[in-house]
């Protein structure tokens, strides 16, 4: 294999390797905004039936009523069970690492950038180095991630309007890189345009 073909089959491979890196990385996003967002609504859930529950017993002290009495217990039984579902959940543990893994996947997903940045300038055994380094980094991080779930991957999916599932065409993978990188002049020259309007 000549030099040339060999630096265009690494360049390749790494150029992969950062588009898989990026779609693990809007995944884990994607799954904390999704935990984020129940922690809330469970949390708003939680206070609105203990108001409800306390209403009905405090109303109760003042009109002396079997029945805010009773409508109190209803809540508080509805708040007993909502609290018991969810007392093994943590989703704010489990939202934090989905978070932490993001910020750890942006560092690597930076080192990749900087390795296509100065890949012209590199020897082949050097981008090799590099590039073994990067993906053992990245396999010591996933096997130690939390897994993300089909709804977040279908987000992530749908957040970076891709098509496949790890194959990403010329125009996708460049729609992800800063114009520098791109291949495609034209999307480059459009960006470029946009940033400027």
């Amino acid at each position: 294999m000549s030099e040339v073909s060999t630096r265009n089959s690494l360049q390749n491979q790494i150029r992969e390797d950062y588009g898989n890196l990026f779609y693990t990385y809007k995944a884990h996003l994607k799954q904390y905004e999704r935990l984020e967002r129940k922690n809330k609504n469970i949390k708003y859930v939680q206070i609105i039936f203990s108001v409800l529950a306390t209403s009905g017993i405090i109303s109760a002290i003042f009109i002396d009523e079997i029945v805010a009495i009773g409508i109190g217990a209803v809540f508080s039984i509805i708040l007993l069970a909502i609290n018991l579902f969810y007392k093994d959940f943590n989703l704010i543990s489990e939202m934090l690492l989905h978070r932490k893994v993001a910020d750890e996947l942006w560092l690597v997903k930076g080192q990749y950038i900087s390795l296509l940045t100065d890949f012209n300038t590199l020897d082949i055994s050097h981008i090799k180095t590099r590039r073994d380094q990067i993906q053992n980094k990245l396999y010591e991080l996933y096997k130690h991630a939390p897994k993300t779930d089909s709804k977040s991957l279908k987000l992530a999916q749908n957040a970076i309007q891709n098509k496949e599932d790890h194959f990403f065409s010329v125009e996708e993978l460049d729609k992800l890189f800063p114009s520098h990188l791109r291949w495609n002049p034209d999307i480059a020259d459009e960006t470029f345009k946009e940033a400027l309007l």
